[in-house]
């Protein structure tokens, strides 16, 4: 039976000591520490490639770290797998629902795999279904539903065994500019009500933009951590302008952060067309 190991400081989340992932001879994830406070909106920004994912797989016990040592809610995360899965939540980056079951029967499935009370698990569900407005869809398959219900249907399904933490990892990536505006507006109802630890892993800057702190990585390293107007405090301003979070990202990793969807610069110009309508 594995020897129960906890960190001592109770007001921490997540905890990162010199964490170092490596596959043969690329260094995916590179000696980075930092953690995390309970009931923060914590936020690794970074471009693809840069090591958010792999850093989310150790955090969550899917993969193992070559070196350094990792607690989720005192937890330590190869000691105590078990421990450290009961207590997290986690929205991956692709869609894993089952598309021929229904949104109940899918839910269902989840508390069947966390060993949820048959007593009470049934109101829970009926909650969970209420919060994420999906209750009159609960009967419908999957597959009937827009990429906007399903991601939410995925959020709720980790928010259902009452974790402590929550790790979205890219949860918007793919959906449209609106579909995306009402999904943060969910996630930020879920993090008043639920008091639930969030954290994100995000290559659009306006997204990380909401968040309590910030971690800038990139090829493996974490360049900065701090909160978004600290980091925008800290880049000279061009012309007279304010600076923003994206020239704080430039003028850390030296170019603009990229992703699937076009630069940040293009996406942010989106964002504020749709804001102004």
């Amino acid at each position: 039976m594995p020897v129960n190991v906890r960190s001592n400081n109770s007001e921490v989340a997540v905890s990162v000591m010199r964490l170092v992932k490596k596959y043969k001879d690329v260094v995916a994830v590179n000696d980075i520490s930092f953690s995390v406070n309970k009931g923060e909106f914590f936020a690794f920004l970074g471009p693809n490639g840069a090591g958010k994912t792999t850093t989310i797989k150790i955090l969550c016990t899917l993969i193992r770290q070559t070196s350094g040592n990792v607690y989720i809610n005192g937890y330590d995360t190869i000691r105590n797998r078990k421990d450290v899965r009961m207590s997290i939540g986690l929205v991956f980056q692709d869609p894993t629902l089952d598309n021929d079951l229904s949104a109940l029967e899918n839910l269902n499935f989840h508390a069947r795999l966390y060993g949820m009370n048959r007593e009470s698990v049934g109101e829970r569900i009926d909650h969970i279904l209420d919060f994420i407005d999906l209750y009159d869809y609960k009967d419908k398959p999957i597959k009937l539903l827009s990429g906007g219900m399903k991601r939410r249907l995925e959020v709720g399904r980790g928010l259902l065994h009452s974790p402590s933490v929550l790790f979205l990892d890219e949860p918007t990536a793919g959906l449209d500019i609106q579909t995306r505006i009402n999904m943060w507006d969910f996630i930020d109802k879920l993090r008043k009500e639920e008091e639930t630890t969030v954290f994100l892993t995000t290559h659009y800057i306006e997204e990380a933009e909401n968040c309590d702190r910030i971690a800038v990585i990139d090829k493996g390293k974490i360049i900065a951590i701090d909160t978004p107007s600290e980091l925008k405090k800290s880049v000279k301003s061009k012309d007279g302008n304010v600076p923003t979070l994206s020239d704080a990202f430039i003028s850390l990793v030296g170019r603009e952060v990229r992703g699937e969807a076009g630069t940040a610069i293009d996406r942010m110009r989106e964002l504020n067309r749709v804001l102004r309508r």
